[in-house]
């Protein structure tokens, strides 16, 4: 039986056909680019616009490919959700500089806000934006008390009322702050908070302290006056200076209607 023996460009012509292959798949993966944890798709055109936006508006102080400057830090692997957090707040681009960056007016469209985001995602490996479920009030209120009160109650309150930090930083008051923008905030860690990953607060805890921060924004206190919520310094000091002062006041009067 005659042996049959391939033919020496067989090797060639498979490697040839792996390489279109793998190519071809890798073309069409960054046509449209699918972001983790998200159900938003990022085109080619999307990400045009992006980098042009960019260019205009952050590249004076991220860098002109957000490597970053002796005025602002690198952009490399922050991920979309941190430039939708910083864009969709008014936060940036920054206005001057300061001990942190201040809300104001939003400057950019939703849509061009979408495209900064996917732009600055596509610098490196970083957080996605959340999808609208994940970012739902729907959990568990009571245990997303419990784990802001142990993960953020020391820097913003109890109920969320915001605080003084050092050096002229404070920590924001989270009142009808949107879903969105919180499980942003804990998943990137802007500014001076920490960076709550899904290993140590997993996006169930988020969306417990989510809903019990929506929980708050819906039911004000029962209990009457809060005196903004900010906690027994400032029930005390209403004690002494409002409360004492009335008794003290009541008794000179009695004592002066006595005599």
């Amino acid at each position: 039986m005659k042996n049959k023996r391939r033919s020496p460009f067989a090797a060639a012509l498979v490697i040839v056909a792996g390489l279109i292959i793998s190519g071809g798949s890798y073309a069409a993966a960054n046509a449209v680019v699918k972001h983790s944890n998200t159900s938003q798709a990022v085109t080619q055109s999307q990400l045009e616009e992006g980098k042009q936006l960019f260019l205009a508006n952050c590249a004076s102080c991220h860098g002109k490919n957000g490597v970053g400057t002796s005025a602002a830090p690198t952009l490399i692997g922050v991920g979309a959700a941190s430039a939708d957090f910083q864009v969709s707040s008014g936060r940036m681009p920054a206005q001057a500089d300061g001990p942190q960056m201040q809300v104001k007016p939003v400057q950019f469209t939703r849509e061009q806000i979408d495209a900064i985001a996917a732009y600055v995602g596509s610098l490196g490996t970083g957080p996605a934006i959340p999808s609208a479920d994940m970012t739902a009030a729907n959990g568990d209120a009571v245990r997303g008390g419990e784990l802001f009160r142990i993960n953020c109650a020391m820097c913003h309150n109890a109920v969320g009322a915001g605080g003084a930090l050092t050096e002229g930083k404070y920590a924001p008051a989270l009142k009808n702050i949107p879903n969105t923008r919180i499980y942003e905030a804990m998943l990137t860690g802007p500014q001076n908070m920490p960076v709550f990953n899904d290993a140590n607060i997993t996006p169930t805890d988020k969306k417990d302290i989510i809903t019990y921060l929506k929980y708050l924004d819906e039911n004000p206190s029962a209990g009457g006056y809060e005196l903004a919520g900010l906690g027994p310094v400032a029930e005390g000091l209403f004690i002494w200076i409002i409360g004492l002062g009335l008794i003290i006041g009541f008794t000179v009067w009695l004592g002066a209607k006595s005599n």
